[in-house]
């Protein structure tokens, strides 16, 4: 009986990754799940993807470090054998503006949101050159790529970065890995926001909806398996990239809201 395709999801523990880990494991994925410090909640969604049919393991690790981020790919690889595909969803998304910036700041967000997965694609790519096979790799962009605002400034010029590598990624490993993106726009709570400032960003947008965790993840698995795709990105917001705003979203709503 042939083995499942082991797909590696970053920051699956939660939220939107979680929700990605479990499409996969319903579609017949096997899943290493990664997570950074969240144990109790990766020990929660590795039992959920079991209870799916899927092999599931965790492995804990920093990607911002850069011995730790290298050594993912050989651990997962030791464990399931093999990997087909990697999604790049584990994400830092800290405010800051132009008066707040900081090379710090950019620093934080570059170790979390970009480094790590060039590192990632770029041993995807060699371990099936050396195992042969092909793969994928998808990158968790932003809507506010297409629609930029000055908030949060560090986080969106650090997934500008990726959108980028992810274009440079598709030339430089084709044929053995194609590499995509996904765009979500407002898809969970986050920050301070409150769930009024959640739903009133929900809905601003030309379908008055934007995107769900399970939106993304099926955007994400239908990348991943489709073979004739590669070095383009999937913007799944509902059109909320269609709507310039001078201001981040929450910020919108909050205004409209009377709030803080």
């Amino acid at each position: 009986m042939p083995r499942r395709p082991v797909v590696v999801v970053t920051g699956a523990a939660r939220r939107i990754g979680r929700a990605i880990a479990l499409e996969f494991a319903a579609h017949g994925w096997d899943i290493a799940l990664h997570y950074r410090s969240a144990a109790a909640d990766a020990a929660d969604t590795l039992g959920a993807l079991r209870e799916r049919g899927a092999g599931a393991e965790a492995f804990a690790a920093d990607l911002a470090d850069e011995a730790g981020c290298a050594a993912l790919m050989p651990r997962v690889v030791g464990h399931f054998g093999g990997v087909q595909a990697v999604v790049n969803n584990a994400s830092l998304f800290e405010h800051d503006d132009v008066g707040s910036f900081s090379y710090a700041a950019l620093d934080r967000h570059w170790r979390a949101n970009t480094a790590p997965a060039l590192l990632l694609a770029r041993a995807l790519h060699g371990h099936l050159q050396a195992a042969g096979g092909e793969g994928c790799v998808v990158n968790l962009l932003d809507q506010k790529l297409w629609n930029p605002n000055p908030d949060h400034l560090s986080y969106t010029l650090s997934k500008a970065a990726l959108e980028a590598a992810t274009s440079m990624l598709a030339m430089a490993l084709a044929p053995r890995v194609r590499v995509c993106g996904v765009a979500p726009g407002v898809t969970l709570p986050s920050g301070d926001m409150t769930a009024s400032e959640f739903e009133r960003s929900r809905q601003r947008t030309p379908l008055e909806r934007s995107s769900t965790p399970e939106d993304i993840a099926r955007a994400v698995r239908f990348l991943v398996e489709s073979p004739a795709i590669t070095g383009t990105t999937l913007l799944v917001d509902g059109g909320q990239h269609l709507q310039p705003e001078s201001r981040d979203v929450m910020f919108v709503a909050r205004a409209q809201l009377g709030g803080r």
